[in-house]
C-alpha cells in the first residue's frame, strides 16, 4: 500500500477540520479548549484509505496566533488541500499558509472551495475565478479546485477521486537514508509509558531498534509501532508513526525533537543556507537580525548573518551582483534570496536540503524561507574568500561532490565515516560506494582505522611535503644523524592528528621512495651521514670499546665515557653502527654483533649436549654470566628463535 502524507491550509473559519471529517469520520481537534471554542489550536491528524492508498491528513490551525502550531505539522507534506471558503475567498492566513507551503517546496495539491452550499453558482465561480488567479505561477496553478460541502456531502467523492489520483503521481520518499522523524506530539499511555508521534521523513525504523532523541541525546529503543493508527513492524519514509518508547520519561521529550539511529546524528547551533525573502515581506532582513526559525517540528531563535560577497537571486532570476551589489550590501531585500549562516540560540537536528521557514521575532509574521546548504559549518570569517565558492558548490553537490567538499573543508584533520553520516544523513553503503568512487579517482585517502580516517589528496599532499621538509632540515643541520625518529616526525608534523593519518602518510612516502624507514628512523634516499676525520676516529674507539666489553656489556653512556666522547655524539654513532648491523641494545646494554653471533654458536653446540639449558647452564656457557646479563640476553636469545622457552627451561631450537 502507499502511504501519503496530505496537509490542510488556509485562513480559520475556512472549515479546515470540518472537511478532514467529511472525509475520513475523524474529528482531528482533539483537544478540550478546541471543542468549547470550535477552533483548531494545535495539529490534529486523520486517516483515509481509497483503493491501495492511505492518506495521512495533518489538519493545522488557520489562527494567526497558532502559525508555530501550523508549522510544526507542515513539514513532510507528499500534498496539500488549499482550503478557502466560498463565501469569504482569499484571506490573510490563506496566503500566509500559502507562502509556507510554496517555501517548503512542497509540489502537488489541490484547492477545495468549501461552504458551496452558502452561496449561489455565480458567487461559487466568482470565488473559483479568484482562486484561480490567486494560485497563478505556483505550483498549484492548474490545480483541481473542487467546490465542496462538508454539511452536505457535496463534492466530497469527487475530492476523493482527486485526492487519489494526486496521491498515485506522487514519488515516494527516499527510505535508503538515514532515519528520522521529528516529534509533534508526546503523551503517556497506562501500561504502556511514553508515546511520540511525527512523520517519518526518511528512512524506515523497526520495531527494537535502538535510536536517540537529539538534541538531548537521550538513548531509547522502540518497544512497538504503529503507522496511520495501525499495529505495524516497521514503518517507512512519508508515513505517521506513533513509537512505544523504552526508559523515557514524558517529561524528557518535547516537541522539536528529533528521533534518529543512536550516534548516526549529531545537532548544531549553525547552518548555512540559501534564504529566500517573500516579496511580500515588510522591510528588509538586516544582517544579524533575529529571527524565529521554524524546522521540522522545531522553533528556534536565531542571527541571520548574511554571507558577504554571495550572489543575490531577484524573484525575477537576475543575478544581484550583476545590478551593482559590491558585496557590502548586508541585507536581503523582499522578493531576494541570498546566503546566509544562521547561528541559532537553541540546538536542532538538521541535514543538507532541509526546508525551513523564518519569520519575524515582532511581529509575528511568515517573511520567508530556504534550504539547508551545510548543516555544521564553520563560523565563516567575515572576508574569507572561500566561504561564497564553496557554498555555491555545495548548493547543487551530489552526495560525491558533497563528502569531497566537506573531507577538503576538514583539512589535515580529516573527516571519520561517522562524521559524514552526520554531515549528509546518508546510509552506509551510500558512503562506501562514494567512498570508493572518490579513492579511485584519487580524490582523497583512507587512512583506515575504525570507523575509517579521510583527508584529501591535497592535505596529505601537504602533510608529505612537510615530512620531506622536516627530514631535509633535519639531514641539513645534522649531518651525522641517521635521520629522523618516527616518534618526532609524528610530534612535529602529526602532532593532535590522528595516528591512523602518520601511518597511512608514512607508508605512502615510504613505498613512493621518498623516504627509507630503517627501523623506527626516516630518512631521505639521498641521505647518508657525513663523517669528519674526527668523527670517524671516535666511531671506531666507540665500536672497539663496545667490542672489547663482549657479553660483559655496559650502557651506551658508560660506552662513551670510556671513549672519551660525548653521551650526545655516542648515541649519533650508535645509530650508525646500528644502521650497519655492528651493534645491537638489549635491555640496558650495548653489545657487539660479533659477541652475540658467538654466543649464538656456543649455545646451538650445547644443543649436542642436552637438548635444553637452564639460566645455570647458561651462566657456565657464558662463562659466568651474572643474572642481570643472563637474563636479558635469553630473552634476545628466544626472540631471536635460537631457544623456546618452556617452563624453567630454554628448549634448544
Amino acid at each position: 500500500m502507499k502511504h501519503i502524507i496530505a496537509g490542510t491550509a488556509g485562513h480559520i473559519d475556512h472549515g479546515k477540520t470540518a472537511l478532514v471529517k467529511a472525509l475520513t469520520g475523524v474529528d482531528a481537534d482533539r483537544l478540550k479548549e478546541e471543542k468549547e471554542r470550535g477552533i483548531t489550536i494545535d495539529i490534529g491528524f486523520a486517516d483515509l484509505t481509497l483503493g491501495d492508498i492511505r492518506i495521512g491528513f495533518v489538519d493545522v490551525p488557520g489562527h494567526e496566533r497558532f502559525i508555530k502550531n501550523m508549522l510544526a505539522g507542515a513539514h513532510g507534506l507528499d500534498l496539500v488541500m488549499l482550503i478557502v471558503a466560498a463565501d469569504e475567498s482569499i484571506m490573510p492566513q490563506t496566503r500566509e499558509h500559502f507562502d509556507i507551503c510554496k517555501l517548503l517546496n512542497v509540489k502537488a495539491g489541490l484547492v477545495a472551495l468549501t461552504k458551496a452550499d452558502l452561496v449561489d453558482p455565480e458567487l461559487l465561480e466568482l470565488a473559483r475565478a479568484e482562486v484561480e488567479d490567486f494560485v497563478k505561477g505556483s505550483f498549484l496553478e492548474g490545480a483541481p479546485v473542487v467546490a465542496v460541502s462538508s454539511r452536505t456531502g457535496q463534492g466530497i467523492e469527487e475530492l476523493k477521486q482527486e485526492l487519489a489520483r494526486l496521491a498515485r503521481a506522487i514519488q515516494p520518499k527516499e527510505t535508503a537514508a538515514i532515519a528520522r522523524l521529528p516529534i509533534d506530539r508526546v503523551f503517556s499511555i497506562k501500561g504502556f509509558g511514553t508515546v511520540v508521534t511525527g512523520t517519518l521523513i526518511a528512512g524506515e525504523i523497526k520495531a527494537g531498534d535502538e535510536l536517540e532523541i537529539l538534541p538531548a541525546g537521550i538513548r531509547t529503543r522502540v518497544r512497538n509501532l504503529q503507522v496511520h493508527g495501525h499495529d505495524a513492524d516497521r514503518a517507512l519514509a512519508g508515513q505517521r508513526t506513533a513509537l512505544n518508547l523504552q526508559g523515557v520519561n514524558v517529561d524528557q521529550v518535547e516537541r522539536g525533537a528529533v528521533l534518529a539511529p543512536a550516534g548516526r546524528l549529531e545537532s548544531t547551533r549553525m547552518i548555512d543556507a540559501t534564504l529566500h525573502l517573500l516579496a511580500g515581506a515588510p522591510r528588509a532582513l538586516p544582517n544579524r537580525a533575529r529571527v524565529r526559525l521554524h524546522h521540522g517540528t522545531a522553533e528556534v531563535m536565531a542571527r541571520a548573518i548574511v554571507v558577504p560577497g554571495a550572489s543575490i537571486t531577484a524573484g525575477n532570476g537576475v543575478d544581484g551582483n550583476a545590478a551593482g551589489d559590491d558585496g557590502t550590501n548586508r541585507r536581503v531585500e523582499p522578493g531576494q534570496s541570498k546566503m546566509v549562516q544562521l547561528r541559532l540560540e537553541s540546538p536542532i537536528t538538521a541535514l543538507p536540503g532541509d526546508r525551513f521557514i523564518i519569520r519575524s521575532y515582532s511581529p509575528q509574521v511568515t517573511i520567508g524561507g530556504g534550504v539547508i546548504i551545510d548543516a555544521r559549518p564553520p563560523k565563516h570569517r567575515s572576508r574569507s574568500p572561500h566561504t561564497v565558492p564553496r557554498l555555491e558548490r555545495l548548493e547543487s553537490a551530489n552526495l560525491v561532490e558533497r563528502i569531497t567538499i566537506f573531507v577538503e573543508m576538514a583539512g589535515e584533520h580529516g573527516l571519520t565515516s561517522a562524521d559524514l553520516a552526520a554531515r549528509t544523513g546518508a546510509t552506509d553503503g551510500q558512503i562506501s560506494a562514494a567512498l570508493a568512487s572518490l579513492e579511485s579517482s584519487g580524490k582523497l585517502i583512507n587512512a583506515g582505522g575504525s570507523p575509517v580516517v579521510l583527508v584529501s589528496k591535497a592535505a596529505g599532499d601537504e602533510l608529505a611535503a612537510e615530512v620531506i621538509r622536516l627530514l631535509s632540515e633535519h639531514h641539513r643541520k645534522q649531518p651525522l644523524s641517521l635521520g629522523l625518529s618516527r616518534e618526532e616526525a609524528h610530534e612535529r608534523v602529526f602532532g593532535g592528528l590522528k595516528p591512523e593519518l602518520f601511518r597511512t602518510i608514512i607508508q605512502r612516502l615510504a613505498s613512493a621512495q621518498k623516504i627509507q624507514i630503517e627501523r623506527d628512523i626516516l630518512r631521505l634516499p639521498s641521505h647518508a651521514p657525513v663523517l669528519s676525520t674526527a668523527d670517524a676516529g671516535a666511531k671506531q674507539k666507540l665500536e672497539e670499546v663496545i667490542k672489547k666489553s663482549g657479553l660483559q656489556a655496559g650502557s651506551l653512556d658508560q660506552a662513551a665515557a670510556a671513549s672519551g666522547i660525548s653521551a650526545d655524539l655516542a648515541r649519533k654513532l650508535y645509530n650508525l653502527l646500528a644502521a650497519d648491523g655492528r651493534v645491537h641494545r638489549i635491555g640496558d646494554y650495548v653489545f657487539h654483533a660479533e659477541a652475540l653471533s658467538d654466543l649464538k654458536s656456543r649455545v646451538r653446540a650445547h644443543k649436542s649436549v642436552s637438548p635444553s639449558i637452564d639460566v645455570g647452564v647458561f651462566k657456565e656457557i657464558t662463562g659466568g654470566l651474572t643474572r642481570k646479563y643472563a637474563i636479558p640476553l635469553l630473552e634476545y636469545l628466544d626472540r631471536e628463535r635460537i631457544t623456546r622457552r618452556v617452563g624453567n627451561l630454554r628448549e634448544i631450537l
